[in-house]
């Protein structure tokens, strides 16, 4: 064998050993990076005080002791809904849970882009969950009841009905907020003819509040500032929101509207393709901790999904209905929601907000 090709054998194998290191570096570099990637959940959520919330006594001190970083995925309900649908045919997409309201994760469910919830990966197999609010297809979080909040410095009687808020008297008063565009047009509905199930004669009695003067606000957070500041003295809201409202200071008071308190739900729903399921199943399971819902409740003033957790009375008190209220409780019609939803906030940006 001439030198020259045993020098070239030699080096065919030492080539050969390089390529093999290297796809074995390559193999283990891919393990550890998926490794990673387990450990991390994706949350779609609104931002705001909700997303400090989760932060504060979910993600921090539940998931971060266990190794599992939460990254956010902020934007309004509209356009996470849009990004789910246009991910869904993926095999991957880039969110693991999407926090929304209840029609949203119904219209979501309808659309094929949610993963059903496998019970038995949640504690006690789901059966702490509150069964007026439990899905098959979401792990409720909060819910609560939409109530009127109003200044009582500036509205000496309380009160009593949605149709309070057309007195001509303050209706350049009244604070109107653009993200909840479904829940005042139902609250408009049910004092003009309509229905949970008919939103249509809702828009013009809207219409009429607006010429009346009444103010558009951005968001739920430039409302409780408005409200402080007294520009704002009534408003449609959640009654959770109220209770936080007071806990920072906004002067108000809340009053229960005789046509019916309409039910809230904030829950999470786990993408199809979500890439990190056992992250996703361990944020959900996070959230239901007695220490959690309790801090939603003092924090946020919701009622939680854990029928199992006691609340402190002073919790208890400020944040739960009376028996009449319940009585007159109004689910809405998710069904009517996801059929006319995009019409409606088509009118609302094109019609009510002109």
């Amino acid at each position: 064998m001439t030198r020259r090709l045993l020098d070239a054998r030699i080096n065919r194998r030492g080539a050969l050993k390089g390529i093999g290191a290297a796809a074995i570096v390559s193999a283990l570099s891919g393990r550890e990076a998926a490794a990673q990637a387990g450990r991390r959940v994706v949350v779609g959520t609104w931002g705001g005080d909700y997303q400090n919330l989760l932060t504060q006594h979910i993600a921090d001190p539940i998931l971060r002791p266990q190794g599992i970083e939460t990254l956010w995925d902020v934007g309004n309900e509209p356009p996470r809904k849009t990004k789910m649908l246009a991910e869904r045919r993926l095999p991957r997409g880039t969110v693991d849970i999407q926090c929304l309201s209840g029609p949203a994760g119904f219209e979501m469910n309808q659309a094929g882009a949610l993963e059903p919830i496998d019970w038995s990966k949640i504690r006690d197999n789901g059966n702490t969950i509150v069964p007026e609010v439990k899905t098959t297809y979401s792990i409720p979080h909060i819910f609560t009841g939409r109530v009127i909040l109003y200044n009582p410095s500036k509205i000496t009687t309380p009160p009593t009905s949605y149709n309070d808020l057309w007195n001509p008297a303050i209706a350049n008063k009244v604070g109107i907020i653009d993200i909840q565009y479904q829940t005042t047009l139902e609250s408009a509905a049910l004092i003009a003819g309509g229905s949970r199930s008919n939103y249509e004669p809702g828009k013009a009695k809207l219409l009429e509040l607006r010429r009346m003067g009444a103010q558009i606000v951005p968001t739920n957070e430039a409302m409780a500032q408005a409200l402080k500041n007294e520009e704002i003295w009534m408003c449609i809201m959640w009654k959770a929101r109220g209770v936080m409202w007071q806990n920072a200071g906004v002067p108000i008071q809340m009053a229960a509207p005789r046509e019916g308190v309409g039910l809230y739900i904030s829950e999470f729903c786990i993408a199809k393709n979500a890439p990190n399921k056992d992250a996703a199943y361990a944020f959900v399971n996070a959230s239901l901790e007695a220490s959690a819902q309790t801090g939603f409740a003092r924090s946020m003033g919701y009622n939680g999904s854990n029928r199992t957790v006691s609340y402190p009375e002073d919790i208890r008190s400020r944040i739960a209905f009376t028996a009449a209220e319940q009585a007159n409780m109004i689910m809405p019609d998710y069904e009517y929601l996801a059929r006319n939803d995009a019409q409606i906030r088509d009118w609302w940006d094109r019609v009510f907000k002109a």
